[in-house]
């Protein structure tokens, strides 16, 4: 009796022991059904990555500068409607499209510069999904050298190499608060605005210094220009003229960013005795910081192919005028043009 009970036990033993075994066995299919689509699938079912934000550069960015923020520039510049090569080059594509896109804007100042109000006006297209039409402003930069192709820019390169459109007229042309040595109201008192607000500032400064500067000449049209320069030929000969006097186009005061200065203590003239007043050598060591440069420096004659002229005052923003001042250079040689 004692083997037949023991049988019976062992019997239910082994039958318990199946039965548990058998619960904690996975089927063979679970992982089939059960397992997630990405794991399932592979590859093929990941989430796409999501678009990486770009943001709008703090600092103001112009031609000949390079790097990540110029980079990010021209990645929003594109998100708005532009097809840039995004090298972190602000080249001639990059100054033109900021240009455009400043025409666009209702009262924005048109400078070819990234600024706080470009900054502005970008995100303001970005929050609002909005795309603007390249090209609609100003028309995409030619292979034709000799023409300025983006004559609103600021740092816009005019000599005898790269002249003006004969049709080209400044927007916002004013007349600055600033002393004349005449009166009335004539076309050469003007400059553009932003030239004019700086060179306020600029007198302003010199008048605390004790100085007493006059401006003389500003704009100057296409025509006006031809008109001068045919009288100066008449005079001199044409081959002394084009070493002080710009052939139609070819001149910056039709840019509206040039004013000519002078002084009392030298008849209100435009002479090189002009470097040698107390006038002329203050706007030497502070012109810079109101973003203006001495076009046309002394020993400087082979680059820009006009003799020194301390008088000639070009605006071009203080950041370029600073590095131009600082290191004595002319504008063709800060641009990288020979």
């Amino acid at each position: 009796m004692l083997k037949k009970g023991l049988s019976v036990a062992f019997a239910l033993m082994t039958l318990l022991f199946l039965v548990v075994a058998c619960n904690n066995q996975e089927p063979k299919d679970r992982n089939t059904n059960s397992a997630p689509t990405s794991e399932k699938n592979g590859q093929d079912m990941k989430e796409e990555p999501e678009e990486e934000d770009v943001t709008l550069p703090e600092t103001t960015l112009h031609k000949t500068d390079q790097g990540e923020s110029v980079q990010s520039l021209q990645e929003i510049l594109n998100k708005v409607g532009y097809s840039l090569t995004v090298d972190g080059e602000f080249n001639a594509m990059t100054t033109w499209a900021i240009t455009d896109f400043q025409m666009q804007q209702e009262g924005m100042d048109v400078s070819g510069i990234y600024n706080k109000a470009t900054k502005e006006a970008l995100r303001k297209s970005l929050e609002n999904e909005s795309s603007i039409e390249p090209a609609s402003g100003l028309a995409k930069p030619d292979n034709d050298k000799s023409t300025v192709s983006n004559p609103h820019e600021i740092l816009a390169l005019v000599n005898k190499e790269h002249a003006l459109p004969a049709d080209f007229v400044p927007r916002n042309l004013v007349k600055p608060d600033v002393r004349f040595p005449f009166t009335g109201s004539v076309p050469k008192m003007q400059m553009r605005q932003v030239a004019a607000d700086a060179l306020e500032e600029m007198f302003q400064a010199g008048d605390n210094a004790g100085i007493d500067l006059f401006a003389q000449s500003g704009y100057r049209s296409y025509d006006r220009q031809d008109a001068i320069f045919a009288s100066n030929v008449a005079q001199h000969g044409e081959k002394v003229a084009n070493t002080f006097s710009a052939r139609p186009g070819e001149s910056e005061h039709q840019s509206g960013l040039t004013m000519d200065v002078t002084s009392p203590d030298i008849g209100y003239e435009l002479t090189v005795e002009f470097g040698e007043t107390d006038e002329g050598k203050w706007v030497q060591q502070h012109a810079a910081e109101y973003g203006f440069i001495i076009r046309y420096p002394k020993g400087k004659k082979k680059i820009t192919k006009y003799q020194y002229e301390p008088w000639h005052l070009r605006y071009v923003g203080q950041d370029a005028a600073k590095e131009i001042m600082q290191k004595g250079l002319t504008l063709e040689e800060y641009l990288g043009v020979k």
